[in-house]
């Protein structure tokens, strides 16, 4: 097993591979301090794992991880963040993470959540699990425009209220095909497949009436 593991503290990562070496004897395990070097030693080598701090400076952690998923989809990384939970923790797991765990937790948590991940599942705490079902939970009491970006909310109520993609590109200011990919996202968000369901939606839940300037 390879084990990359990526922290701007030297102290943290010496602290990890310590505890890597005691739990997986014969794992190669690797360094690196910034996003920079992580995506460098990606490129060379095969890893089994990525251990990724988001609060390193420079690149951000959640843009590296991004970027890491788009590069190696199938690389499982496990988040390991002094951040408290409900702060990162669901936008690392939406970005393609396989778990979150907090730098407080005990090692012992750290190798279950390693051995879950090149498993093939995925791990999260009690505490992050909870977050989830909450987030759940939310989601589906929420509207489906409330899913919308603020871009793709004013192009609703544009539709909605008769105007042609022409007209939508040109009070905008970006190119018809621009709004025609607002149009499909907004349709695909909100299940719906044309404009005319999309204008009865917007009709029933009163959203015409808007300022859509």
């Amino acid at each position: 097993m390879k084990i990359l593991v990526v922290d701007d503290h030297a102290v943290v990562r010496h602290g990890v591979k310590q505890i890597l070496i005691e739990h997986f004897q014969c794992s190669v395990i690797g360094e690196a301090q910034n996003a920079e070097e992580m995506i460098e030693q990606v490129q060379k080598k095969h890893w089994s794992i990525v251990i990724l701090d988001v609060g390193m400076p420079g690149k951000g952690g959640l843009d590296a991880l991004k970027e890491l998923k788009q590069l190696h989809p199938k690389l499982p990384v496990l988040v390991l963040s002094a951040y408290p939970e409900d702060q990162l923790a669901l936008r690392t797991l939406k970005a393609g993470a396989s778990g979150y765990l907090s730098k407080d937790s005990a090692p012992n948590e750290l190798v279950h959540a390693i051995r879950k991940i090149i498993a093939g599942g995925k791990y999260v705490s009690a505490a992050v699990a909870e977050l989830l079902a909450l987030n759940l939970e939310s989601d589906l009491e929420k509207p489906l425009h409330e899913q919308l970006s603020d871009r793709e909310y004013q192009v609703l109520c544009m539709i909605a209220v008769g105007k042609s993609l022409k007209e939508i590109a040109d009070d905008l200011c970006v190119s018809i095909s621009t709004v025609n990919t607002y149009r499909a996202r907004i349709l695909e968000k909100m299940q719906l497949k044309n404009n005319t369901e999309l204008t009865h939606y917007a009709i029933e839940n009163r959203l015409v009436n808007r300022l859509v300037t």
